[in-house]
């Protein structure tokens, strides 16, 4: 088996070595076409206004000069040439990605952008406890878990246009009380938290953050689960379409 490795966190980011030595469980045939630097909250952002550059670091290891999505067309475009994936896996990403998180995140746009290309994609999360943890998240969940989850998930037959995105709890292996399929959930993020700051030259500039996050699953989801202690597994789809407002719209344009 063939695999994929990418991320958006960067080429030389913690979570890509565990997501690595998950692989190497699976296959000794393993591929890394990864962000040159760090490129969360990219979404499923492709790159046109300037150049994509490919550097080689080691025999199968590459990096991009771009985002995650950009990554990926050029590891099937261009660097794996005829040797084509059987399977991607992007993470294990350096936080959660749950609920309407997914619409932001890099991790999840790189599997989206594999299931685009009709190849079996997963994304892969490790949740941490606190903030401004920097590159000393515990990976361990997903290192004591990774290959147990995606063993079946690989063998599972899944419709075409559909990804599987995995979240692991912040805690130690052994207290993780198994794993969950469950719908995606949603935060009430109310209003975005932007600090204002002044550079060196007298200029203002703005940095995004959030705000106090109030969860709302109403029922079981990915953040109820992970609340609990369980590795959470979604399945998504790309096709977003809501077909329940066809007749209402259809019947509201019929007199145009």
């Amino acid at each position: 088996m063939r695999i994929l490795l990418t991320n958006d966190d960067g080429i030389h980011a913690p979570g890509l070595a565990v997501l690595e030595a998950i692989a190497r469980t699976l296959s000794d045939d393993i591929w890394i076409v990864a962000p040159q630097e760090e490129q969360s909250g990219a979404g499923h952002s492709l790159t046109l206004s300037r150049p994509v550059r490919v550097r080689k670091h080691d025999e199968r290891r590459y990096s991009v000069s771009g985002t995650p999505t950009d990554a990926v067309m050029m590891a099937l475009g261009v660097v794996m040439g005829e040797a084509k994936p059987d399977l991607i896996l992007s993470g294990v990403n350096r936080g959660a990605n749950l609920a309407e998180d997914v619409t932001y995140s890099g991790t999840v746009s790189a599997a989206m952008e594999g299931t685009l290309a009709g190849y079996r994609s997963i994304a892969l999360s490790q949740v941490y406890a606190r903030e401004g943890m920097g590159d000393t998240v515990p990976f361990a969940a997903a290192e004591a878990w990774g290959e147990r989850v995606l063993r079946p998930l690989i063998a599972a037959d899944m419709p075409p246009r559909t990804l599987v995105n995995v979240n692991f709890p912040a805690l130690a292996p052994e207290a993780v009380h198994g794993v969950k399929v469950v719908e995606q959930g949603f935060h009430d993020y109310g209003r975005a938290r932007i600090v204002k700051g002044t550079d060196p030259r007298g200029y203002p500039y703005y940095w995004f953050g959030l705000g106090a996050t109030q969860e709302t699953p109403g029922h079981a989801t990915d953040l109820e689960a992970i609340a609990e202690g369980f590795i959470t597994v979604t399945p998504l789809h790309l096709d977003l379409t809501h077909y329940g407002s066809i007749p209402t719209l259809t019947e509201a344009l019929s007199g145009c």
